[in-house]
């Protein structure tokens, strides 16, 4: 265990609802004391890469999947916003606590290796839920693009805050410095987002890379979450939620394993 407590001692029974709770409101309220950074700059960001799209290319790019291109490629613009801030919210939180020194003041408390993966990813969900709150908001008023399947967009982009979230975990357990952790973003996570369908139709691909995309879950996000909000895809949803779920769970199982074991954050 990472705080060394005995699970059979506990008084607040198998699950200690009070520090799950104070541990999720610290992650939530930890990124909307910076708004401006964490809320405000994906939307900035997410209305540039369309800006650019369209100055760039514009009405010269045919329909892609029976859409025209900028209907295409917002939901791969808001899926790519929300998993890039999820990643950041828990990665940041937890390497900021070791650099600082202060992760002893999150592992003490009366909290099993579950209860820190679920508080922590309560951060990284609510962070993905808002931004893609915002963009879906500026995708309407803008361009006039609404949500087709509300329930399949709202689940996938709960999952890909989930996945990015527990990755972010794996990554700041893993990194002892911000190097360290610009590396993961830069080679890992970037590439994921980026190479997954964001831009075009997995179809439009040679045959080599398509295969190699169908083994992205990030693809499967991506794909679902414009399903779920303009009705196409490239390949079947209910296939995509179900490689997208198994592939959250083990992310969250890797994290749950490292706090168990204290690994890389015990002194």
């Amino acid at each position: 265990m990472t705080n060394g407590f005995d699970m059979g001692t506990r008084r607040f029974g198998r699950v200690n609802w009070m520090g799950l709770w104070t541990l999720a409101s610290r992650e939530i309220q930890r990124f909307l004391a910076v708004w401006t950074q964490t809320l405000l700059a994906p939307l900035v960001t997410a209305g540039l890469f369309l800006m650019i799209f369209t100055i760039a290319i514009g009405s010269r790019r045919g329909d892609v999947m029976g859409v025209d291109f900028m209907t295409f490629l917002a939901p791969g613009i808001l899926m790519m916003a929300v998993i890039q801030n999820a990643f950041a919210n828990t990665s940041s939180s937890i390497v900021i606590a070791k650099v600082q020194g202060n992760i002893v003041d999150t592992l003490m408390p009366p909290l099993s290796p579950a209860e820190l993966v679920l508080g922590y990813l309560a951060g990284g969900i609510g962070r993905g839920l808002m931004v893609a709150l915002l963009v879906v908001l500026g995708l309407w008023v803008f361009l006039g693009i609404g949500v087709v399947h509300p329930v399949w967009a709202l689940v996938f982009i709960v999952l890909g805050s989930a996945f990015l979230g527990a990755l972010g975990m794996i990554a700041g357990i893993f990194a002892n410095k911000f190097d360290q952790m610009a590396a993961v973003t830069n080679f890992i996570v970037t590439p994921l987002a980026f190479l997954s369908g964001t831009f075009y139709s997995v179809e439009a691909l040679p045959p080599v890379l398509r295969q190699i995309t169908h083994f992205n879950p990030v693809f499967y996000l991506i794909d679902g979450l414009r399903f779920g909000m303009i009705g196409v895809s490239d390949s079947a949803p209910a296939l995509g939620l179900v490689i997208v779920l198994l592939s959250t769970l083990a992310v969250a199982a890797i994290a749950w394993l490292m706090m168990a074991r204290g690994y890389r954050l015990k002194a």
